[in-house]
């Protein structure tokens, strides 16, 4: 593998994968090579190989299911959805672009209050980051997402300078941290808030499918909440087993 200067070994295993795949030398629905097969491909670490594939992963190119692999779900385009395994279902209608609605330090009762729910540690300061993914041709908001993340000084910058490059899964990387392990929770919104239409350019009262998701550090703790609102027509749930 050719290296580049400037880039992290993880991004070098990102960067080539992702070559293969959009190049269609590695093929939709078909399974990647397993941790230690790339392992010895690339000469790094297992940790090296899995941050790679979690920024394939948070650009919509791959989906990993623990014990099982992972899976190529690029299917000639994108939606970098930063949602876990969450696939893109309806391709087309238009492009999609994505807005920084807001970037704060703040508490959070209601993400307080969940992360507690699930047996977690008790934390009530975080970076929110709240983003919308609009589509520019049918005008209307196909996911907000309402990321938390307890608060790290490294963070501190972020606010002043917002995301590298717009992607939270760079940002992160550029202060040393990935998501190793993590689980979602999925569900659904009856009836869209009048606050959330507003924001999303929908109607009042449509239902649509409801992410909770929790991602963790190396280390075991609790790396970023994201609670994120999905158009049913663009979303859906996709596991290999």
């Amino acid at each position: 593998m050719t290296s580049r200067v400037g880039l992290a070994k993880s991004e070098r295993v990102a960067l080539t994968l992702e070559r293969e795949i959009r190049e269609g030398r590695v093929l939709h629905g078909d399974q990647l090579q397993s941790e230690g097969n790339l392992m010895q491909r690339f000469a790094d670490s297992r940790n090296t190989v899995r941050r790679g594939l979690d920024i394939l992963s948070r650009q919509g190119l791959i989906t990993t299911r623990t014990g099982i692999g992972s899976f190529v779900t690029h299917d000639g385009a994108t939606i970098d959805s930063n949602l876990g395994w969450t696939v893109a279902l309806a391709s087309g209608n238009g492009p999609v672009e994505t807005r920084a609605l807001d970037i704060r330090r703040s508490p959070c009762a209601k993400s307080a209050d969940f992360l507690a729910e699930m047996g977690l540690e008790g934390v009530n300061d975080f970076l929110c980051i709240d983003r919308l993914r609009y589509c520019t041709q049918q005008r209307v908001g196909i996911s907000l997402e309402r990321s938390r993340l307890p608060w790290r000084d490294d963070f501190a910058p972020i606010l002043e300078s917002g995301l590298v490059g717009g992607s939270l899964s760079r940002t992160l990387q550029k202060v040393g941290l990935a998501a190793a392990s993590g689980e979602e929770i999925a569900g659904v919104v009856p009836a869209l808030t009048a606050i959330d239409a507003t924001i999303m350019a929908r109607k009042s009262g449509e239902a649509v499918l409801r992410l909770q998701r929790i991602t963790r550090a190396e280390d075991g703790s609790v790396l970023e909440y994201v609670d994120s609102l999905l158009d049913p027509l663009r979303f859906g749930l996709r596991m290999s087993f």
